[in-house]
């Protein structure tokens, strides 16, 4: 009975399951002389379950979870060794005892491979039986024991296309794709010919080693053998050539096949929908439609789900899903989350989140992509409450948020949440590392920057593309200009040169060296090395957006014209955005009138356009002509229309605050941190500072350092002594050890004269490495962008630029400039606060453009910081005095001086 006990020790074994008749008894086990009289069967087996009409009753099991519940008796033991099991006609016996093909089969279907083993040890004490062989090699690789199949295989004497075939196929779904090639190859020189089995094996190691020759040599095979009728062959042709991209070659096959099944049509509609031609997909769709005994299924709903997502097509996505509702699919796994995929690119958060409440089963992919869809609509305590309600985690749930958290610039959360995964034991892979090197570099630290390396070199993967290409970035954003030139420059040979090449060049113009990220990008296209693809097109001219490169930014989109780039969203998506910001919102309205397809992102940069032009009302009147088309707005729509009531002509205040109740009651967005920093400019614009104070203290959710500055710059405009403190004090209490609360404080005390311990905030803030981004103002002329910076003099041209700001100063205080001292915060005399206070990098574009431009031309000029008081009022004065225009875009928007007033109308 002890014995008997320690066969198994799964829940279930196979060995319980077997008649008394073949319970085999294994060497551990006690011999036992036969009794006088057999047992009587066990009563929950009827004797017809025994009869030759029913010779495997094993096969039905029984609800047992205990292998002592059966057949104890010792004289139902029978030894695999004696000669009625080796008697090679087994067919003979299966009246009386199960095949060894029977027991093989319940070692598959119960996950034991001790039976299977034991199988396997009396099969090579008798003569080699191939069919038997076979049965191994097939059970051994459905139990995951590639290297026991192998071994089986190797022992046969005469394999036949089945062994070969069996193995093949085990070899290739297994990772083992080396393998699985040359032993086709071994097949075929022991002149055993393919089947149509063998080449859907071999083609499916060609798929996963996306080896398009000799994909295309076993196509030449398969057609020398006259097989291409046979529709598995063609449809694993099919797939190869769509994983290695040939869409031509999926798509001629298919109309060659005299034959088609629901794969290939799934087949070909997944490989235009891979290639982004989504209209032709729904065509072949329809064409399946047509076909009689064809019904639609899991894959071809998934597949056409996500090309609805990728065009943007609410209709048709809303159709199919109301088909999987039809034909009973809307509960599997597949078609749910390419549902929750469907309505997070073309539905609301509460699409999304109605359809998750109502599935039935949810999966880790189900749970993890309702994470993505709350990240994508910058839902982030949404999107980590159901992390943390996660029944099961993997490494690619934690991927998602920290993705997500990453992508929504919350690096500290990022942080914290890597910590955690570390601290946990969770896999780290190299899309972990990559989102976190792009969190520290949202964080700007020097020092958890380098924490951070020195964690990635530890893995030993700095080779790896993609974290080579976020290390560039996060180099470049906390000012470690160096390192990053060091990794640009000794890269890997085989990693992707344009990623990261986009990479240096945005952190070239990130960090002010504006001509270096040209000239980068120039030399790249000589050497050949730019691909001027999407998403390169898109970089640059967004890069030209942000110089304020107007001549430039015209060539790209000449570019995006003539290769047809511009009908990609995402191409017209940047050249709107790079009009609005090179001073020409003429040029970006004609530009988002005329794309083929705008989606939210397009609407959001018209109205951002007009708000950067202080041009509140034609973004509020965007805002209705969304409303009409029945445009969803998202969180970032809220915001920037907030933002316009900062610059309307008129005291809309009161529309202001009905937008923002609007926005949870009507299109249940809640109002983020952001939206109530916009929020407080608003009241702030308008002088309601005590309304501005009262909303931040009611707030539900705790006010952040954007916030604080919102009411900040509000006081310092409005005057207000009192609330300028607080928001001080709270901002230095937020962000502590952000580099701009350094600032601050060390502003706080230069303005109350304590000149010592803003000289230690200083000390302390080089010492751990924060530094301050300076000031830069810059013209381009001539295609030449010309830099300066405060009391800089390093221009080849810096005498006569001096000279003439000189002339420039005595001719504006003649008609009435007075220089603000009080912007200069260093303890010195107030002679030498006015020499700080003359020579601004804002002061010297200024000069320099009117010395360098025809008369009457305007002079362009950008700023990477805010525009100080005392430097607005005198290029006022300027306009005035030169009678030129000119315009300035600075961090808060375009200003536009001209004689003598300016378009912000002295609020920005």
């Amino acid at each position: 009975m002890a014995a008997i006990v320690s066969l198994s020790t799964n829940p279930i074994s196979p060995l319980s399951l077997l008649p008394p008749t073949i319970f085999f008894r294994f060497p551990s086990m006690p011999t036992n002389p036969s009794p006088s009289t057999p047992p009587p069967p066990p009563p929950h087996l009827s004797k017809t379950s025994l009869s030759l009409s029913n010779p495997n009753p094993c096969l039905r099991p029984f609800n047992s979870t205990s292998p002592t519940q059966f057949f104890t008796s010792p004289q139902h033991l029978v030894s695999l060794s004696e000669p009625l099991f080796a008697s090679r006609s087994l067919n003979t016996s299966l009246s009386t005892i199960a095949s060894p093909f029977d027991l093989l089969r319940l070692s598959t279907r119960y996950g034991d491979p001790d039976l299977a083993r034991a199988v396997h040890a009396q099969f090579l004490k008798l003569e080699e039986d191939i069919f038997l062989g076979n049965a191994l090699i097939s059970a051994y690789l459905k139990l995951g024991l590639v290297r026991d199949a192998d071994k089986v295989f190797s022992g046969l004497s005469c394999p036949n296309v089945v062994s070969y075939t069996a193995l093949i196929s085990g070899f290739s779904k297994s990772d083992w794709e080396d393998e699985a090639v040359e032993l086709f190859f071994a097949m075929l020189d022991s002149g055993i010919e393919p089947n149509e089995y063998t080449f859907v094996a071999i083609l499916t190691a060609c798929i996963r080693n996306m080896d398009y020759q000799l994909g295309s040599q076993v196509h030449g095979i398969v057609v020398k053998l006259g097989l291409l009728s046979c529709v598995f062959i063609c449809n694993a042709l099919m797939g190869l050539y769509c994983k290695c991209g040939f869409l031509d070659l999926v798509l001629r096959l298919f109309e060659e096949m005299p034959e088609r099944d629901i794969t290939s049509w799934n087949t070909v509609i997944s490989s235009l929908v891979k290639e982004f031609k989504y209209d032709e997909a729904f065509d072949y769709f329809r064409g399946m439609q047509l076909c009689k005994g064809l019904k639609v299924d899991h894959f071809s709903l998934s597949t056409l789900l996500t090309a609805c997502a990728g065009s943007v097509k609410p209709m048709k996505g809303q159709q199919l899903h109301a088909l999987a509702l039809k034909v009973g699919l809307e509960s599997h796994l597949s078609v749910s989350s390419s549902l929750i995929g469907f309505y997070t690119k073309c539905g609301s958060a509460n699409d999304v989140t109605d359809l998750f409440e109502t599935m039935p089963i949810r999966d880790v992919i189900t749970w993890t992509g309702m994470i993505t869809s709350y990240m994508e609509f910058g839902m982030l305590d949404s999107a980590v409450e159901v992390f943390n309600k996660m029944p099961k985690r993997n490494c690619i749930s934690y991927n998602a948020v920290l993705a997500g958290l990453s992508r929504n610039d919350d690096g500290s959360r990022a942080l914290e949440l890597f910590i955690e995964m570390l601290e946990e034991g969770v896999e780290i892979s190299d899309c972990t590392l990559t989102s976190i090197i792009t969190a520290c570099g949202l964080l700007k630290s020097f020092k958890v920057s380098q924490q951070i390396q020195g964690f990635v070199m530890k893995f030993g993967i700095l080779s790896n593309s993609c974290i080579e290409t976020a290390l560039v970035d996060m180099y470049t954003r906390c000012g470690r200009m160096e390192d990053a030139e060091k990794i640009f420059y000794q890269r890997s040979l085989e990693n992707d040169y344009t990623a990261m090449l986009t990479s240096m060049i945005c952190g070239y113009a990130r960090n002010g060296k504006l001509n270096e990220a040209i000239s980068l990008f120039h030399s790249g296209q000589s050497e050949g090395a730019i691909v001027m693809d999407e998403v390169m097109s898109t970089s640059i001219l967004s890069l030209c957006g942000s110089i304020g490169f107007h001549e430039m930014g015209k060539q790209m989109h000449c570019h995006a014209l003539k290769s047809g780039l511009i009908t990609e969203t995402g191409v017209g998506n940047a050249t709107v955005s790079m009009y609005s910001k090179c001073w020409n919102m003429d040029d970006a309205v004609r530009v988002f009138n005329t794309m083929n397809m705008q989606d939210i992102v397009s609407w959001n940069g018209l109205v951002a356009g007009h708000v950067l032009h202080w041009q509140g009302d034609k973004a509020l009147g965007i805002w209705k002509k969304m409303e009409k088309a029945g445009i969803k707005p998202d969180s970032i729509t809220f915001a920037l229309i907030i933002s316009a009531y900062k610059h309307t002509e008129l005291n809309l205040v009161d529309s202001c605050r009905s937008l923002f109740v609007s926005m949870e009651t009507e299109h249940n967005i809640k109002p983020t941190l952001e939206h109530y920093a916009s929020f407080i400019s608003v009241l702030g614009r308008w002088g309601l500072l005590e309304e501005a104070e009262q909303t931040i203290r009611n707030m539900p959710l705790e006010p952040d350092v954007y916030v604080w500055r919102a009411l900040l710059n509000s006081c310092r405009i409005n005057k207000n002594e009192r609330l300028e403190k607080l928001a001080a004090r709270n901002i230095l209490a937020v962000e502590p050890k952000d580099p701009l609360s350094y600032i601050l404080k060390s502003n706080l005390y230069s303005a109350s004269g304590r000149w010592y311990y803003s000289e230690k905030v200083r000390e302390d803030m080089r010492e751990k490495g924060f530094r301050k981004h300076p000031s830069q103002s810059w013209i381009i002329h001539e295609n030449k962008i010309h830099s300066f910076y405060a009391r800089d003099r390093s221009h080849p041209q810096g005498k006569d630029i001096y000279s003439g700001l000189e002339i420039l100063i005595l001719e504006c205080l003649k008609v009435g400039y007075v220089p603000d001292t009080s912007f200069v915060l260093q303890e010195v005399e107030e002679r030498q606060k006015k020499e700080f206070l003359f020579y601004h990098s804002g002061k010297l574009a200024a000069t320099f453009g009117i010395l360098m431009t025809k008369p009457g031309k305007p002079i362009q000029i950008v700023k990477n910081v805010r525009l100080c008081g005392d430097c607005h009022n005198f290029l006022k004065y300027v306009s005035i005095v030169t009678r030129r225009k000119i315009l300035l875009r600075d961090t808060s928007g375009f200003h536009w001086f001209i004689d003598g007033q300016c378009s912000c109308t002295d609020y920005w």
